[in-house]
């Protein structure tokens, strides 16, 4: 009896139509899925495809111009790399030339010390020996007084002249 429903049931189901009926709701279907991705299209698809399309034009042009920013940064840091190792250069040589003038400048300043202790040594030598000239002077007048003095006491004084 189970059976005979079944078999029933599906020829009732074959004179209605069948799993797919080609009376107009095929075509309507059809219509209202072309409609629904009309709508979809304009309403979702073609704004985020505008946001994406401006998302990537704005990240393109943010790398373009980071990438310029970049190069600029990288030139200017070479352009004052460039300069101070020119002014580094300029220092030491200004260092240099200081140092030699300082060299120069004591060493006239030891030759003048060196001359004016010389000039110092040479004075002194001198006065040394006029010193030394006037003490021969007054030893000679002191021996020569005490000689007379002696041949006087020893000769008597009518002699020793």
């Amino acid at each position: 009896m189970m059976h005979s429903t079944v078999l029933l049931a599906v020829e009732e189901a074959a004179k209605e139509g069948g799993l797919f009926d080609l009376d107009a709701t095929l075509p309507l279907m059809a219509v209202q899925f072309l409609i629904l991705v009309a709508v979809l299209n304009v309403i979702f698809y073609k704004p985020l495809s505008k946001s994406i399309d401006d998302r990537a034009d704005y990240i393109r042009n943010t790398q373009v111009s980071a990438q310029e920013r970049l190069a600029k940064a990288q030139q200017l840091a070479q352009q004052y790399e460039q300069k101070l190792g020119e002014t580094r250069k300029q220092s030491q040589s200004v260092i240099a030339a200081a140092q030699a003038d300082a060299q120069k400048i004591g060493a006239a300043k030891v030759a003048e010390a060196q001359q004016e202790a010389q000039v110092a040594r040479e004075k002194a030598g001198q006065e040394i020996e006029q010193q030394k000239q006037e003490a021969m002077r007054s030893l000679e007048q002191q021996v020569e007084a005490l000689s007379s003095q002696i041949l006087e006491k020893l000769l008597g004084q009518s002699l020793a002249k």
